[in-house]
C-alpha cells in the first residue's frame, strides 16, 4: 500500500459538546517568540536566542447559512464585560473510516467577531458565514 499525504477536506468540529459542520478551517498556527539576549561579559559578539512565550493565531471557522441556524449569534451573544463562555474546541482531520488522524485541541476559546455573508443581486454562489475565535493555547496530536 502507497504511504500518500492525508487530504484536507474531511474534518469535523466540536466545541460545546456538540459537532459542528464547516466548510473552511483556518488560522490554526503556533509560534514561539524569541528572546535575544546578550550579557556584557559575554566573549561572542552575537545575542543568544532563547524561546520566549507562545503566541496564537486567531482561529476562523466558516459555514454556509441556513435558515433558523443562530449557533454564532447565541455564542457571540454571550460575550460582556468579562462574563464571557469560554468553550475549548476540537478540530479533527479524519481519515476514510471518519476517525480522527490528527487533532487540534483549541483551548478557552470564544467569539471575537462574525461576518456575515455579502449580499450580491448577480451572485451564483452560497451565503458563507463566518466566525473568528480567540483563545488561550492550542496543542497538536498526531496520532
Amino acid at each position: 500500500m502507497a504511504n500518500y499525504p492525508l487530504p484536507k477536506f474531511h474534518f469535523k468540529v466540536d466545541w460545546g459538546g456538540q459537532s459542528i459542520s464547516f466548510s473552511e478551517v483556518s488560522g490554526l498556527d503556533v509560534e514561539t517568540e524569541v528572546i535575544e539576549y546578550r550579557h556584557g561579559a559575554s566573549s561572542e559578539y552575537s545575542k543568544l536566542k532563547m524561546p520566549g512565550l507562545q503566541k496564537f493565531s486567531n482561529i476562523t471557522l466558516k459555514r454556509g447559512v441556513f435558515r433558523g441556524d443562530n449557533e454564532y449569534f447565541e455564542w457571540y451573544n454571550t460575550v460582556k464585560l468579562n462574563t464571557i463562555e469560554r468553550r475549548d474546541v476540537m478540530v479533527s482531520l479524519l481519515n476514510e473510516e471518519h476517525e480522527p488522524v490528527m487533532v487540534w485541541k483549541i483551548k478557552n476559546a470564544w467569539p471575537t467577531k462574525i461576518q456575515s455573508t455579502d449580499l450580491k443581486s448577480d451572485g451564483n454562489e452560497v451565503a458563507i458565514e463566518s466566525v473568528e475565535l480567540v483563545h488561550e493555547g492550542l496543542s497538536i496530536q498526531n496520532e
